[in-house]
């Protein structure tokens, strides 16, 4: 399979721990032994803390997103560092760049791309312009609620939904994280246009998701751990 993977900054980076990076580098190489991958790395808590930064200087938002981008990139620099010789030694910086270093057979890794689109659009747009069999979106919740799990006791967990319900509750929700979706809007109308098989798990384990490659080597799973996105 060919996957793309959407692996936010606060599972990986948040405490810019070197064995978490060394730790998800071992199951990516794992998972690279039988499929081609590529990764989108998030900015995490730093981006965040250098974006309100720039707000608290005077910056305008979209400098704000450059700041946030770069973020993105040295958190794929050091997961590159990570996983050795079984990356692709540089940083793809656009879709054109991602798609040539996709054929090089080694793994991706990249950050964000453009001003207004989260890691997690471009992860999705990636998808679609490649053709990925799998886009995984690993997450700090393990999975799509109809409500924050964090504060509603409540709150249901999706096991399947589709790509057109997806798009309709990023509409109703500010998709902060652990609120009712944890994809951003772009991203889920992206899904929702590629016909993309999307999963959203949770990533704090990084073994969670090599079960879950794992499992789709069998054939598309119906249920899983995480909640399953279908077109």
């Amino acid at each position: 399979m060919f996957i793309v993977m959407s692996l936010g900054g606060s599972i990986l980076a948040g405490d810019l721990d070197a064995a978490r990076f060394k730790t998800y580098a071992e199951t990516i190489t794992k998972i690279a032994e039988k499929h081609k991958l590529l990764l989108v790395v998030g900015g995490g808590v730093y981006a965040r803390r250098y974006i309100e930064a720039a707000r608290d200087i005077g910056a305008d938002e979209v400098t704000g997103d450059f700041i946030g981008i770069d973020v993105t990139r040295i958190n794929a620099k050091l997961l590159i560092s990570a996983l050795g010789k079984s990356a692709y030694p540089e940083v793809p910086t656009n879709y054109n760049e991602a798609a040539v270093a996709a054929e090089s057979g080694k793994i991706v890794v990249m950050g964000g791309v453009l001003p207004g689109q989260t890691t997690d659009a471009v992860s999705a747009a990636l998808s679609e312009y490649l053709g990925a069999d799998l886009f995984l979106i690993p997450t700090s919740v393990d999975g799509i609620y109809s409500a924050d799990p964090n504060v509603d006791k409540n709150a249901v967990k999706f096991k399947t939904m589709t790509s057109a319900d997806l798009v309709k509750m990023s509409g109703e929700t500010s998709l902060k994280a652990g609120s009712k979706s944890p994809i951003d809007p772009i991203a889920c109308k992206l899904i929702e246009r590629g016909g993309i098989r999307t999963i959203v798990l949770d990533g704090r384990n990084p073994e969670n998701i090599f079960k879950i490659i794992e499992a789709e080597e069998k054939g598309p799973q119906k249920e899983c751990d995480g909640t399953i996105i279908t077109p």
